[in-house]
């Protein structure tokens, strides 16, 4: 890989490249998965480069919907004049690394940038709990690297 790949026009950290191209991207296990992010409470697919362009694509055409975007506690900071912050995802500063394995299930995890480019913080979907009557966003790592430990899955 000669020029690092955008995705939703970011950078995608050099430890997700090298994971990727060492094909190391991949899930750990179910233990490992709730381990890092306990109520996502569903099985989650690792992606590949190009499923995290098509699902990343496809949540920016989902909070086009303001309907769906209240929903799914998921909108852009161009949008709005006060910083978004959690349980509230940035879909502008955000890219999709890892989605739920059976269509329904709404869980994801997510790389958000607005920490830092070069080793982001990793959010998970948060299901309809805590008196929510939508999808919220938790931290599971407070960076990437963290959260690649957390997994075992350090090249």
């Amino acid at each position: 890989m000669s020029a690092t790949p955008l995705i939703n026009g970011l950078p995608l950290p050099p430890l997700l490249l090298r994971l990727l191209a060492a094909n190391r991207w991949q899930s750990p296990g179910a233990a490992r998965v709730a381990a890092l992010a306990p109520w996502l409470g569903y099985p989650v697919d690792f992606l590949t480069l190009e499923q995290m362009q098509r699902e990343t694509q496809s949540l920016l055409r989902l909070v086009a919907d303001q309907r769906l975007a209240q929903l799914f506690c998921a909108t852009r900071q161009s949008l709005t004049p006060a910083p978004i912050t959690l349980p509230w995802l940035d879909v502008e500063r955000a890219v999709l690394i890892a989605v739920n394995r059976f269509a329904g299930d709404d869980v994801a995890i997510v790389l958000d940038f607005r920490t830092t480019y070069a080793d982001p913080r990793v959010v998970a979907s948060c299901g309809w709990t805590d008196g929510l009557a939508c999808l919220s966003w938790r931290t599971a790592a407070p960076t990437l690297s963290v959260c690649v430990a957390q997994l075992g899955l350090a090249p």
